[in-house]
């Protein structure tokens, strides 16, 4: 009996040592989308259409509610990807921004300061004046190059909307790079809207192609609100996009989100119709279970309890900085979305 029991205490203590000896150990990287509701500052800029967001427009737009404003976001941004890496993701798209100096302000804000947030930032042509662009930490994100691409409609050469934004740049010894959309809204209808946003996926697989013609494993990671779902022609076909990571072909981005999607959750609501516009694919080189370099592990919505709006007849909804006009000191209309890479020690 004594030789029973020490034969199998041996096994025991053979396989436990075994599987710790097994397990491994990862970095992790956070990348993240956020749409910041229109961040804009309180100066009249010419030849667009910010009258509203002035201290004398509609929305009495002062001082002391961009602060706020600003606060919201900053609170909300650095408690991003907090399960895994503190202080904010490291890299985050960002769109309904007015302009650079809005983001110099939100990084210098105190959540985000120490931080240490890098902008990169075009002006784009959009009517109303709001463009795109990426944070990063410094200390961990090394920029290569950036560029920025206009989206032009053959069919309506008159309506200017937000150029697409490309960040290439170096993550621990990985090169990564990043395209950052918000493509045209559905104002006027879905239907009738949809050729701009067609157009939109074709110029965002056009940046997608032309990184892969240099390198056909690059990493790719293409993000923003795309005021389309997971499961649009503008996303499946015309910026063609996989739901099954494991059969992707021919260059085309795992969508993420297409799941996630499907069981009826969202990212901002309209009319108690949830959408899931804010969206994050990776390209091939970005799936595999090699993890010697940086590869996708996982992906969530960042929606805690202190985003929800909890009364009235938006309750449930992301709680916005206005409602019909009234400032509501909330964060925006979207929940932010964002990704781990990870990389085996």
């Amino acid at each position: 009996m004594f030789k029973i029991k020490s034969l199998f205490f041996l096994i025991f203590v053979f396989f436990f040592m075994n599987a710790n000896a097994q397990k491994k150990q990862y970095k992790v990287a956070c990348i993240g989308f956020y749409n910041l509701e229109n961040l804009f500052d309180t100066i009249d800029s010419p030849n667009t259409h910010d009258e509203e967001f002035l201290p004398n427009g509609k929305k009495v737009w002062n001082t002391e509610k961009y602060y706020k404003k600003l606060s919201q976001m900053s609170e909300v941004i650095s408690q991003i990807g907090d399960e895994y890496i503190k202080g904010g993701p490291h890299m985050l798209g960002v769109s309904e921004i007015e302009n650079r100096s809005v983001l110099e302000d939100l990084v210098k804000m105190p959540k985000l300061k120490a931080s240490n947030y890098g902008i990169v930032h075009y002006e784009s042509p959009d009517e109303r004046g709001v463009d795109v662009g990426l944070i990063y930490r410094k200390d961990y994100f090394k920029i290569l190059h950036t560029s920025s691409h206009v989206l032009n409609f053959d069919f309506d050469k008159e309506d200017k909307t937000r150029a697409q934004l490309v960040v290439t740049g170096i993550y621990d010894k990985d090169t990564i790079n990043i395209i950052v959309n918000h493509w045209p809204s559905r104002g006027g209808g879905e239907m009738q809207s949809r050729p701009k946003r067609n157009a939109a996926g074709d110029l965002s697989r056009h940046l997608v192609d032309s990184i892969l013609n240099i390198n056909k494993n690059a990493k790719i990671i293409v993000m923003g609100d795309l005021n389309d779902n997971p499961d649009n022609l503008s996303v499946v076909k015309h910026l063609r996009t996989n739901k099954n990571k494991n059969k992707l072909k021919d260059g085309e981005l795992y969508n993420i989100f297409y799941k996630t999607y499907k069981k009826g959750v969202g990212t901002t609501a309209y009319r108690d119709a949830w959408s899931f516009f804010d969206m994050l694919f990776v390209s091939p080189g970005l799936i595999s279970k090699d993890k010697s370099t940086y590869m996708f592990w996982k992906a969530n919505i960042f929606r805690k309890k202190f985003l929800l709006d909890n009364t009235g007849r938006f309750e449930g909804y992301p709680k916005r900085t206005f409602s019909f006009d009234r400032f509501q000191n909330g964060y925006s209309d979207h929940f932010p979305t964002y990704m781990f890479l990870i990389k085996e020690k």
